[in-house]
């Protein structure tokens, strides 16, 4: 089967789909997708973004290695073969320094000795292309649920430090008290800084399922968020970016 017509089917298969059939929402889980097929790679961060994940794009092994070296995921769905390497060097390289992120392989090899070379080299799971977007998602959801592993790294920006599994956040040592809502955007900040998220943004992955949550609410989040954690009025953790949105500055 050619790639062209793999592509079609996924496609066809994700229009298909209805996220009414009830899946759950994911909260904040940030997911990785390694896919050098743009077309393939659109469809997967579309579906996953619809089912309430926090997703990254990259195409090649390079941007991979960059992306897992400075955010902390909670799922990585890995392409078999890439431009400038293999999924399979990029994951026992990945295992070989401490990451333990769940990897899903997509792969056109359906063959068991390929199969058990994605597995033995790091892999969590494996699915053959074409497929159907509901089974990656179930997948997704499926190593989601397992326990957190012992090892991560938590996310620090200058003198703040946030343990996403503890559920603290400290500024210089001390720890400070945070709402749900205030730790949830601080997250969303840290694990992107420098990256601008407008009012709708923010309102869409951090008050996914509120229907009575709004652009102030937003607003009000986030000033209450400063008051707490900033220290330096000149020079602000989290600065206004006039008439775009918000972003954290390292």
């Amino acid at each position: 089967m050619t790639m062209t017509l793999q592509k079609s089917i996924v496609l066809e298969l994700y229009c298909r789909y209805n996220l009414s059939i009830g899946l759950g929402v994911s909260g904040l889980s940030k997911v990785l997708v390694v896919e050098d097929d743009q077309s393939i790679a659109q469809v997967v961060k579309d579906a996953l973004t619809e089912a309430k994940y926090m997703v990254d794009m990259v195409h090649n092994g390079a941007d991979a290695r960059a992306y897992l070296g400075s955010v902390n995921y909670d799922l990585i769905v890995m392409d078999w073969q890439l431009p400038d390497t293999t999924g399979i060097a990029l994951t026992t390289e990945f295992r070989a320094k401490g990451g333990a992120t769940p990897v899903l392989f997509l792969t056109g090899r359906n063959s068991v000795p390929d199969r058990i070379t994605g597995l033995d080299s790091g892999g969590d799971d494996y699915l053959t292309k074409p497929f159907d977007i509901r089974e990656l998602l179930s997948r997704v959801r499926a190593l989601l649920r397992r326990p957190t592993p012992v090892t991560y790294k938590a996310l620090k920006v200058r003198e703040l430090e946030l343990d996403p599994v503890q559920h603290v956040v400290s500024l210089n040592g001390t720890e400070i008290k945070l709402y749900p809502k205030e730790f949830s955007l601080l997250e969303l900040f840290m694990r992107h800084p420098q990256r601008v998220f407008s009012g709708d943004d923010l309102l869409n992955k951090v008050w996914p399922t509120d229907s009575d949550a709004s652009i102030e609410t937003v607003r009000t989040t986030i000033l209450r968020l400063r008051q707490k954690i900033e220290t330096d009025p000149d020079n602000p953790l989290v600065r206004t970016i006039r008439g775009v949105g918000y972003r954290l500055e390292p």
